[in-house]
């Protein structure tokens, strides 16, 4: 009998911290959902959250890891810099960690490599960019406000264009970025991995009514081993090597979405899972003034 735990697998990061392998995602959660959503995961075991300033729900988050009742400094929290606060990076985490009622994250992101006029978020700032918004995350560990920091969304282009820049003094400790078998990216996690940059993947499911779940691939792969498509999607996701951040609000989804231990894939398993045609993404940048994505990750 199989006793592999995956549910208390962590990655070490690049400042020697360990992040859970397995977390809680919140990114289009309704309100007044995620609040219970936060209390099942914490409940059912899981001991990383993932939430942002962008998404509304820092408060609700912030009930729920109290409701639960697991002590704060069981569970590693991570939230992001919203585009309109990069050049406020000290404000906004004020904010966020006003919102959660906590002290301290463990991780924070700056969300999209992209700064946002606050009055128009249709337009760049014209005299910031996200080298200036990284000098000012730098900033953040001698606070104590902030374990790690990290990115989001950033491909090679603007990730070789932030470590090259001499200001940079902190490589990311986390890239996260939309993985799943129909966004794959190995050209980017590859990068990550080379320049020491753990990768979380988001949207690891495929987001709401993925087409991922009718996969005949992955629905094959699933029935055989008498598990969800979803569990197949994360298990597939761990084994490559990154962390994944799957969203659900159902109590018993979210439970479900944790029970990975004692079972994998083989490795032709997770070929076949690597090896779908079909692609798909979620998250575009038709919505930010500026290109963030240039098709050159996969």
């Amino acid at each position: 009998m199989s006793t592999l735990k995956h549910t208390k697998k962590t990655f070490t990061l690049n400042s020697g911290d360990k992040i859970p392998a397995i977390g809680l995602g919140t990114w289009q959660s309704k309100p007044n959902e995620i609040r219970d959503a936060v209390k099942y995961a914490l409940l059912a075991g899981y001991r990383h959250i993932d939430t942002a300033l962008a998404y509304g729900n820092e408060t609700e988050v912030g009930q729920g890891i109290r409701d639960s009742g697991v002590p704060r400094e069981k569970i590693w929290i991570t939230t992001k810099l919203d585009n309109t606060w990069h050049h406020r990076v000290q404000e906004g985490i004020d904010a966020s960690l006003k919102a959660l009622g906590v002290d301290y994250v463990d991780l924070y992101l700056v969300h999209w490599p992209s700064s946002t006029d606050p009055t128009n978020q249709r337009r760049h700032l014209p005299d910031w960019d996200f080298i200036r918004t990284w000098q000012e995350m730098q900033k953040l560990p001698a606070t104590g406000k902030v374990r790690n920091i990290g990115v989001s969304n950033f491909g090679i282009k603007n990730l070789e264009r932030l470590l090259n820049d001499p200001s940079c003094r902190i490589v990311p400790a986390v890239n996260q970025i939309e993985l799943h078998p129909n966004n794959p990216s190995p050209m980017l996690v590859a990068y990550n991995k080379e320049k020491g940059i753990h990768s979380t993947g988001y949207s690891c499911l495929g987001s709401t009514n993925s087409p991922l779940y009718q996969d005949p691939t992955v629905r094959h792969i699933a029935n055989s081993k008498g598990k969800t498509p979803q569990q197949v999607l994360l298990m597939w996701g761990l084994l490559k090597g990154w962390s994944v951040i799957p969203k659900s609000v159902n109590k018993t989804r979210v439970e479900q979405n944790f029970q990975l231990d004692g079972w994998e894939l083989t490795a032709e398993e997770i070929d076949q899972l690597s090896s779908l045609k079909d692609r798909l993404k979620v998250c575009g940048d038709s919505w930010l003034p500026i290109q963030v994505f240039f098709g050159d990750d996969e």
